[in-house]
């Protein structure tokens, strides 16, 4: 791809690149084209491959990388595209660090976090080793606020920073159920003032979700002595989790002890947090690069119609590989500690956006048995690809440096990296590749989209437009409805099999949500960005329910969301009583 061609972008990609990805002066004025930002960030990242092979064609590279990313293929994490190139030279999304049980731990998490948040990244945390609420501290004679109160703290210090001037501070907060402080945890977020920069979820553990599933009562256990400290009611605790996600969409849930079964260096210690949307657990101090392909640009026409086109999806599979690895060398991190931890495990997270799109290309209806088969064979391609091109990096560049202490030290493969494959969230990058969030269906076929605080974006799908002009049936009493509601079904005058194909969000039952996200998830090495969306008018047991499906399901966590359980939602249609 020449850099002279134009980057085909649509009106709110290039709004949103201008807003905060594009190289600006200290006025404000932008100071390069989005094919300037590819390219900027192609040269960079192909200079690590000068560290393996001191005859490498660098340009080569650099056009290859130029290439998939600005025909959007491919796009690599927000940061990436930011900074790569840049005097920060951040590149990294997904942080996690720890804070242990001391004044001096939390204030070097907060001043840490800090850090992070200037550069660009997101963080999480767990803050299950702290002491509960009244506990003695010996040292001063005095008594620990607990977890909650620290909290408050890490919260108001993203406050006042900006992610290196591009992205708000993004956290997430975890405590195991078994902490004695867990019910105020639970709850404190049904006051919308509390905690408004994080997210939270609930670490819960196979023993808990027995116990809830028995009705028997579980252990609160010290964090320091280990000790019991009282025992309540698993069903109990439970229902309170349920009653705040229906409340406030908070907290959701994390399966502790299946994603520790997936870790692939336990001999370097458990898995504890997550990043901000819950898609990559890392152990402390490690960060993740995380990138995306666009499936939207993996179809061919085929003799009887539109068709996945594996090959070009392996050739995009394997040169994303490549560039996310280098993204690991090339990186500037924030901490030393940072640097050490990922370096040494050298984790990626390759995923992708455009699903919902891509279905609807192949004529499949989201909410089917054949989109979730398709779904699990989709990922299980992907995901043996970027193995291999792991592998082949192996081969040329070597194991990562922690190998040995690795799962697969003993029955293999000989990989670079020791992950390779993330569903994340893609909220902004979806917007620049013009093509579906994530793994997500449409939230609707009109949407108003807040993006970055304060962006307004306005969109009517345009596959729907496509498919409606197509069919006869486009006017402009057909888009006033639409934007009206948001959704097509129940409009008995567009056919059938498009009120079918094109189902939104809260048109699914919970069961499907839940049912693509364990699709994708049986075949992913990290974790899956999924939010199960419910009208307002949902019950709280249909909530319950969408939570021990996820449990029973193999998810690693899931994530619920009540349309008007917040003030403020990213994504809304105009008619709220029916989105």
């Amino acid at each position: 791809m020449n850099d002279a061609d134009p980057v085909s972008l649509t009106p709110n990609a290039v709004a949103v690149l201008k807003r905060r990805y594009l190289r600006k002066d200290a006025s404000g004025r932008v100071l390069e084209t989005p094919a300037q930002m590819f390219r900027r960030m192609a040269d960079n990242l192909a200079e690590a491959e000068k560290i393996y092979d001191s005859r490498a064609d660098i340009q080569r590279t650099a056009d290859d990388f130029y290439g998939l990313t600005a025909r959007l293929e491919f796009l690599p994490n927000s940061p990436t595209l930011m900074n790569a190139g840049r005097e920060l030279q951040q590149l990294s999304a997904c942080f996690v660090l720890p804070v242990e049980d001391s004044l001096r731990s939390i204030f070097e998490a907060v001043k840490h976090t800090a850090l992070i948040h200037q550069s660009g990244g997101g963080t999480g945390f767990s803050f299950s080793r702290l002491r509960p609420k009244d506990d003695p501290v010996l040292s001063t004679s005095g008594i620990a606020s607990g977890p909650v109160s620290f909290m408050k703290v890490f919260n108001t210090a993203t406050e006042v920073i900006k992610q290196g001037g591009t992205r708000r501070g993004a956290n997430m907060g975890i405590l195991r159920v078994d902490h004695p402080d867990i019910l105020e945890f639970i709850s404190v977020k049904e006051d919308p003032r509390e905690l408004t920069n994080f997210n939270l979820s609930v670490g819960v553990t196979d023993r808990f979700m027995r116990a809830v599933l028995s009705r028997r009562p579980y252990d609160l256990i010290h964090p320091n002595s280990r000790r019991r400290v009282r025992r309540l009611s698993a069903a109990y605790v439970f229902d309170r989790i349920v009653k705040a996600a229906w409340t406030a969409g908070e907290p959701g849930i994390l399966f502790l002890d299946r994603i520790n079964r997936d870790n692939p260096t336990p001999a370097l210690g458990p898995i504890e947090a997550t990043n901000p949307c819950g898609e990559q657990p890392l152990l402390p101090f490690e960060s993740c690069n995380l990138g995306s392909i666009n499936l939207t640009r993996m179809i061919r026409q085929g003799a009887s119609g539109p068709a996945l086109d594996e090959e070009k999806l392996r050739r995009t599979i394997r040169l994303s590989v490549r560039l996310l690895d280098n993204v690991i060398d090339q990186n500037r991190y924030p901490l030393p500690e940072i640097k050490t931890i990922t370096q040494g495990n050298r984790k990626i997270g390759l995923g992708v956006m455009g699903f919902a799109d891509l279905l609807i290309l192949l004529g499949i209806p989201y909410d089917s048995e054949e989109a979730a088969a398709f779904a699990e064979r989709l990922m299980t391609f992907i995901h043996e690809e970027a193995r291999r091109a792991s592998i082949d990096l192996a081969k040329e560049r070597g194991v990562f440096p922690n190998f040995s202490r690795s799962i697969y030290a003993a029955r293999g493969p000989r990989l670079r990296n020791a992950t390779t494959t993330t569903i994340a969230p893609t909220g902004t990058l979806a917007i620049i590749a013009g093509c579906s969030s994530g793994i997500e269906p449409l939230y609707g076929i009109a949407v108003w989209r807040t993006a970055m605080d304060d962006l307004k974006l306005t969109e009517v799908h345009p596959l729907f437009l496509r498919t409606a002009k197509t069919a006869g049936i486009y006017n402009k009493n057909l888009l006033a409805r639409i934007r009206r509601r948001g959704s097509i079904q129940g409009d008995t005058t567009i056919p059938k099999e498009i009120r079918r194909l094109f189902v939104t969000a809260h048109d699914i039952p919970p069961e499907y949500h839940i049912r693509m996200q364990a699709a994708f998830q049986k075949q992913t090495d990290n974790a899956v960005s999924k939010t199960v969306n419910f009208p307002e008018k949902a019950a709280p047991d249909e909530i319950r329910q969408a939570f021990l499906l996820a449990y029973r399901s193999g998810c690693k966590g899931v994530t619920i969301y009540r349309s008007g359980s917040r003030d403020r939602q990213v994504l809304t249609c105009t008619n709220v009583q029916y989105c």
